[in-house]
């Protein structure tokens, strides 16, 4: 039985008491590849940032709120697992400061100083064992493949998950799975039901049936 760690949903990040960023990721994407790991017979940990959905009763939910918290939840979690898939849509960028009071109007236009936020997947990549392995996913506009291919490279994954805006807040996905050589695995489309199941398909195929057999 392997033990797969995953992070869904979007994160948060404050700008004041009431007021901050984040995204439309309803983290349905995550709970579908958790239902899809549980199926096959895996123990999984979510890590999800605020949402509206439920995960699977059998999955271990750590709930989270900024990317800070995603991350270090994470880290936390990942040297007890086997490997992880990271589904999730963290706010890539905090204010500088937080302001303690909520921003009132002024009339005037309201200037935000931005910084980035932790990079979770990279974080688990760098700390990332031998026998552990890394899915990423990358949201991408334009360059897919090659943003793609960069980011699995930066981030230590062995595998990346490309798909596109569309996929925010919806029912259904297209993505294609890449491999550290810049091969398209396998592209899959249909409800996130399904192409959860084909992930975990190619996951199982690439990345546990390796590592058994090298255990």
């Amino acid at each position: 039985m392997t033990r797969i760690l995953i992070t869904s949903g979007p994160t948060r990040q404050y700008l004041d008491p009431v007021r901050y960023l984040t995204n439309g990721s309803s983290g349905r994407m995550g709970a579908a590849l958790a239902q899809a790991a549980l199926d096959a017979g895996h123990q999984v940990i979510v890590v999800s940032g605020p949402v509206q959905i439920e995960y699977p009763a059998a999955a271990k939910r750590i709930s989270v709120v900024s990317t800070e918290e995603m991350r270090d939840a994470c880290c936390e979690a990942f040297p007890a697992c086997d490997g992880a898939i990271g589904a999730a849509a963290p706010s890539d960028y905090r204010p500088q400061f937080v302001q303690t009071q909520k921003i009132a109007k002024s009339g005037q236009p309201l200037d935000l100083q931005l910084v980035e936020t932790a990079d979770v997947i990279a974080a688990l990549g760098a700390m990332k064992r031998p026998d552990q392995w890394l899915v990423g996913f990358a949201l991408e506009t334009h360059d897919h493949h090659i943003r793609a291919l960069v980011k699995l490279e930066k981030k230590s994954c062995d595998l990346m998950v490309l798909n596109g805006p569309e996929a925010m807040d919806a029912d259904r996905n297209e993505v294609e799975i890449i491999d550290r050589r810049g091969n398209v695995l396998k592209a899959l489309a249909g409800s996130k039901e399904r192409v959860a199941q084909g992930i975990l398909r190619i996951i199982q195929s690439e990345l546990i049936a390796v590592t058994l057999e090298t255990s």
